[in-house]
């Protein structure tokens, strides 16, 4: 192996061209680790580390920024970094160093980066139960063209369970109109096929009731722009309105702190809540994974904490050997 003269972070770019060419990972998977890494490239600025060498990088250097990580704070909640998160920038990490182990160049060895041992409490997902959905919905002002298609966006999310890189995706012309108002008055639900993560095509489907909302919505919706959700900032010549994934997080916290959740919701925490609704209703694991477009069953599994939680719940109220004579 050769030493190289580059500091770590000028060898950023390379390495991101090499997850797109060599390994094919999607655009979002990209802009993934290029934000985890720029975490390690503000740690390594902030510490005058910024022309390190990858040879130069050492133990000591990683033990320095897992004790960062497990003291910074979320932006978003003020609260520190959960372990499963702090994994997340230090898997990117290790992903740099095993390219620089590929391309020969000399550095510390990717299993030098050990990730933080999670417990079931680390393993948890935060999801909200119909009550909190109903109140989540009924934020958005939908006097205005923009509360109904945040109100559009809120029912597209829970019905269908998607990813918001997915819904941010979707376009116009992937609805055929003259089966939705069908829809509409059945208690059928309306299938349409995307792309979603690394490529993988599946099966999503929108209730009748966020087909009525999304019909509400682009009634009023001005122009005759591609994708399905557009932005309402001022328009700039030549410039997308199609809405991003950043806006979408922001207007689902908003409507979380209006109405006054305990959980501080994403567009993930509602994915979350239309999986455990399923698994409540008493739909299957493997369903389950079709639904949400897993590629493996042990990533639909973290559910199960959930549902056994809930299970013992049932036991508790119907069970316990209530009704057994002494």
């Amino acid at each position: 192996m050769a030493k190289s003269s580059k500091p770590i972070i000028s060898h950023f770019i390379d390495f991101l061209e090499y997850i797109e060419i060599e390994k094919g990972l999607s655009n979002k998977t990209q802009e993934n680790y290029s934000r985890f890494l720029s975490k390690f490239s503000y740690w390594l600025k902030q510490n005058k580390l910024e022309k390190l060498l990858p040879h130069a990088l050492t133990d000591k250097h990683i033990w320095d920024y897992r004790v960062y990580l497990s003291r910074s704070k979320d932006i978003r909640t003020g609260k520190l970094l959960k372990k499963t998160t702090q994994n997340y920038y230090l898997i990117a990490l290790r992903c740099l160093l095993e390219y620089f182990s590929v391309k020969d160049v000399e550095s510390l060895a990717p299993n030098k980066i050990r990730l933080p041992k999670l417990t079931d409490k680390d393993k948890e997902i935060k999801f909200l139960k119909l009550d909190q959905i109903e109140k989540l919905l009924s934020q958005p002002d939908i006097n205005t063209e923009s509360g109904l298609r945040d109100r559009a966006i809120l029912e597209v999310l829970f019905s269908t369970g998607i990813r918001v890189s997915e819904l941010v995706s979707l376009n116009i012309d992937q609805l055929n109109f003259n089966d939705i108002k069908k829809f509409i008055d059945s208690d059928k639900s309306y299938e349409i096929n995307i792309y979603g993560k690394g490529g993988s095509s599946r099966s999503i489907y929108f209730s009748p009731r966020s087909l009525y909302w999304i019909i509400k919505y682009l009634k009023v919706r001005k122009g005759n722009d591609k994708p399905l959700f557009i932005n309402y900032r001022s328009p700039v010549e030549d410039a997308s309105r199609r809405l991003t994934v950043r806006s979408v997080d922001r207007l689902v916290a908003k409507y979380t702190r209006m109405a006054g959740l305990p959980v501080l919701a994403t567009p993930h925490t509602l994915r979350h809540s239309f999986a455990t609704d399923l698994l409540f209703q008493g739909a299957g694991l493997r369903e389950v994974q079709e639904f949400l477009g897993h590629k493996n069953i042990s990533t639909t599994q973290i559910y199960t904490h959930v549902t056994n939680k809930q299970l013992k719940n049932v036991h508790d109220k119907y069970h316990g050997g209530k009704n057994l004579k002494t």
